[in-house]
């Protein structure tokens, strides 16, 4: 009998570090462009949004491994809605959820595609934004989430580019908040302030 050949896709782990689900391990598909924020720097930032997590509604665009959406609701996120353009990286995130136990909105959509379907009113307290670092996509993907006015007042929005990228100028009324580097990443944090703030309104390499 002539034996079947099967290809087993690769894969890498991530772990969750806080939360109700803290130190479970979850897969993801070792895919190009798929490079899940590192345990220390999400700690990091999950420090930063200390107090804002628990009952929030999130957003994971771009979300790959979907470590920061993951990580949301094991701290208590209300919400999360994920997408990705990879089949593969849904699937996963979907048997993810299952094993977790945890309920959330897939979706297999460029993240242009799905920005410029969504209606007006919906809003979102956080959203992480993590494209791949070569698409020159984190300007334009600001932009439209701006122009739709996606974050609620007082929300915040992650963001994470290479640190030698060009200056980013941040959409209106979306200020800076936090930044920090990490080897050749830089990882920033912004929130929308309706009143005028003294804080920076631009991303500079560092």
């Amino acid at each position: 009998m002539k034996k079947r050949s099967t290809i087993r896709r690769k894969t890498g782990k991530i772990r969750l570090i806080g939360g109700k689900h803290g130190g479970r391990r979850l897969s993801f598909p070792l895919l190009e462009g798929v490079r899940p924020t590192p345990e220390r720097v999400r700690e990091t930032i999950f420090n930063w949004l200390a107090g804002y997590v628990e009952g929030a509604c999130c957003l994971d665009l771009c979300c790959g491994s979907g470590a920061l959406g993951l990580e949301a609701l094991s701290r208590g996120a209300a919400s999360l809605v994920l997408v990705d353009s990879s089949a593969a990286i849904i699937k996963n995130l979907r048997h993810n959820l299952l094993e977790l136990k945890e309920n959330a909105e897939t979706v297999q959509l460029d993240a242009s595609t799905w920005l410029a379907q969504q209606a007006d009113t919906k809003r979102y307290d956080i959203i992480f934004l993590d494209p791949p670092y070569q698409s020159g996509l984190l300007a334009p993907l600001c932009q439209k989430i701006a122009a739709k006015d996606m974050l609620t007042p007082g929300g915040h929005i992650y963001l994470e580019t290479m640190a030698s990228a060009a200056w980013l100028d941040l959409p209106d009324p979306w200020t800076l908040v936090k930044q920090k580097r990490a080897g050749e990443v830089l990882y920033t944090l912004c929130e929308y302030t309706l009143c005028q703030s003294s804080r920076p309104t631009a991303i500079q390499p560092m």
